[in-house]
């Protein structure tokens, strides 16, 4: 095993942290927090710099790039930044546009991205009554005798589906009854009539908003139709594996963050006449943050590199979210305790970091569901 980074690696990790200092000042920050938006001249420089491009195929105007070293530039991103932000979206919506869509839609998707610094597309995904569920979802795309589908149905949980310009939807197909399993996707312009939102106001993560979005007989045609009739669902899960690794990169990122933020005031923070870090249980928690740092990052670092390989992470992906994105909340959550009351306010960034990692243990599967996936996976790995 070879743990060190190449010099390309580690000159794309300079110029994250570059960036981030440059663009996320802890001013700037809390003015997103406030404002739950990201200022266009970050998107823009985000963009300029080529992160945005990472990992789309060279022939479409991207960077090739590998997982692991993709994964390596999502936690340093968000280790140096110390927030939650959007900045990664592009890559997550574009592999699936790359994979799914027709010449005409990655033409489009990727002059909007160079155009704006945004991705042009959300994710419509969950329901209210279907997440992990997807079996349970009941919106629906019924064809016209025209040839035209009508769309109806609600999404929720749509990451910036207020502010771009698509989205990308997953329907049933004809018959929204749990039996049916063939379900498509589909690329809708949110203008379109019959299509309206509602903000959702979450406790973190202030600066990505969220939304749910209600279909009321959208027309579609097929050329907004996304892969394979009936083969939706299965194309999302396939880009599934992948996102789950990314977001528990920007988990180990956040909690390398907290973890630094902890072990500083620790040694600053005079009590009984003695910094706190020669505590023994401020020493214990220190001890629990940095293992459950790295083991997270280890598991990350093999999970990606056998993405890079062709090897299956049908188990190690699920293993992965459940793991990686409990013990790096955990690790937050062992900051705040080192920090006391303070760590309760917004005079430091803590707090904010904490509350951000909690909503990250839902996206991408909760950890009841990554144990539902990964438990079957292992009854199998050492069935006699």
């Amino acid at each position: 095993m070879d743990f060190s980074l190449t010099d390309e690696q580690e000159l794309l990790l300079e110029s994250v942290r570059e960036f981030c200092e440059r663009y996320f000042t802890e001013d700037v920050i809390k003015e997103m927090y406030e404002t739950q938006k990201m200022p266009d001249e970050v998107a823009e420089a985000y963009r300029d710099m080529g992160f945005g491009l990472m990992g789309i195929p060279e022939e479409y105007g991207g960077i090739p790039a590998d997982k692991v070293t993709l994964g390596l530039m999502i936690e340093e991103l968000y280790h140096s930044s110390g927030c939650n932000h959007i900045l990664y979206q592009n890559s997550l919506t574009m592999f699936d546009i790359v994979e799914f869509g027709s010449p005409e839609q990655i033409q489009k998707c990727m002059d909007a991205y160079l155009e704006t610094g945004w991705p042009l597309c959300s994710l419509s995904i969950s329901e209210p009554g279907a997440g992990s569920d997807n079996r349970n979802m009941s919106c629906t795309a019924k064809r016209q005798d025209d040839g035209t589908y009508r769309l109806n149905g609600q999404k929720t949980w749509v990451t910036m589906g207020e502010h771009l310009p698509y989205t990308i939807v997953v329907a049933k197909d004809e018959d929204p009854s749990r039996d049916n399993a063939k379900m498509s996707l589909w690329l809708v312009n949110m203008d379109r009539a019959g299509i309206s939102t509602a903000s959702l106001h979450k406790i973190g993560q202030q600066c990505i908003p969220f939304c749910e979005v209600y279909f009321d007989d959208v027309v579609l045609t097929e050329d907004d139709r996304m892969g394979a009739p009936g083969d939706g669902f299965m194309m999302l899960m396939k880009n599934f594996e992948v996102e789950r690794a990314f977001l528990v990169a920007e988990q180990v990122g956040l909690a390398q963050a907290a973890l630094e933020d902890a072990a500083a005031y620790a040694n600053q923070r005079i009590a009984f006449n003695k910094p706190i870090a020669n505590f023994q249980m401020i020493q214990e928690k220190l001890t629990e943050m940095e293992i459950r740092v790295q083991n997270t990052r280890n598991m990350l670092h093999k999970t990606l590199w056998e993405l890079d390989n062709g090897i299956s992470v049908q188990l190690d992906s699920a293993l992965l979210k459940r793991y990686g994105c409990t013990e790096c909340f955990n690790v937050a959550d062992m900051a705040l305790a080192i920090y006391g009351g303070l760590g309760y306010t917004t005079e430091v960034r803590i707090g904010r970091i904490w509350a951000d990692m909690r909503g990250n243990m839902f996206g991408g599967g909760t950890p009841e569901i990554m144990a539902y996936i990964a438990g079957r996976q292992v009854a199998k790995k050492y069935a006699q």
